[in-house]
C-alpha cells in the first residue's frame, strides 16, 4: 500500500472505460465521462488490472467529483503506465515527489492545472508553507503555517492535503 493513498484515474483502452484507483481500489465508471453521476453509479473493478493505463488527463472538470477525488498532476514520465508500474514509481518516488511539490509552494491538485490556464496571473491560488518554530502542538511538532493569497474551491482540499503529506513527514522523521 503507498505511503499516502491515491486517487488516479485510469483507462481500459479494449473496453473504452474509466478506473478509478481511489485510495487503493479500483472502481469502474460506467461510462466515458468522469463527473459525479458517474462516480454514484460506480461499480468495484474485477477484470484484469495489468491492462489498464494511467490516463494523460488527471484533472476531473466538474467540482463536485473534483473535491471527491484528489487527483494530483502526476509527472509526465508516469503518464500511460501501467497500473503496476504506477504503484511502483508511487511507492518508490510519489511521496516525495509529493511533499517535494508541496513545500515549493506548487499544488499537485490536477485540478490546479486547469484552473491556472483559466485564472488570470492575479488570481491564481498561491500558496507558501513554512515551519512555525514557535508555535508547537502537544507533541511538540511543528505546525504548518499556510496562507492564501486567494482561495478557490480547492483551497481547502490543498491545505489538508498539505497538512497530511507534512504531518506524515514529521511522523518518519520522529
Amino acid at each position: 500500500m503507498p505511503l499516502r493513498p491515491i486517487d488516479a484515474i485510469f483507462v481500459h483502452p479494449k473496453q473504452r472505460l474509466y478506473v478509478v484507483y481511489y485510495r487503493g481500489e479500483l472502481w469502474q465508471l460506467p461510462r466515458m465521462k468522469i463527473d459525479d453521476r458517474s462516480w454514484q453509479n460506480r461499480r468495484p473493478y474485477t477484470d484484469d488490472s495489468s491492462s489498464l493505463y494511467l490516463s494523460i488527463h488527471q484533472a476531473i472538470n466538474d467540482p463536485i467529483l473534483a473535491q471527491k477525488l484528489r487527483t494530483l498532476d502526476l509527472p509526465v514520465a508516469v503518464r500511460g503506465s501501467t497500473l503496476p508500474r504506477f504503484e511502483a514509481w508511487w511507492e518508490a518516488h510519489g511521496f516525495r515527489w509529493l511533499k517535494d511539490r508541496l513545500l515549493t509552494g506548487e499544488s499537485p491538485l490536477a485540478a490546479h492545472q486547469t484552473l491556472k490556464s483559466t485564472t488570470p496571473a492575479s488570481n491564481r491560488f498561491d500558496i507558501r508553507a513554512d515551519y512555525r518554530t514557535n508555535s508547537h502542538t502537544e507533541n511538540n511538532e511543528p505546525q504548518l503555517a499556510v496562507s492564501f493569497v486567494n482561495t478557490d474551491i480547492f483551497a481547502d482540499m490543498l491545505a489538508e492535503l498539505t497538512d497530511e503529506v507534512l504531518e506524515t513527514s514529521v511522523q518518519s522523521t520522529n
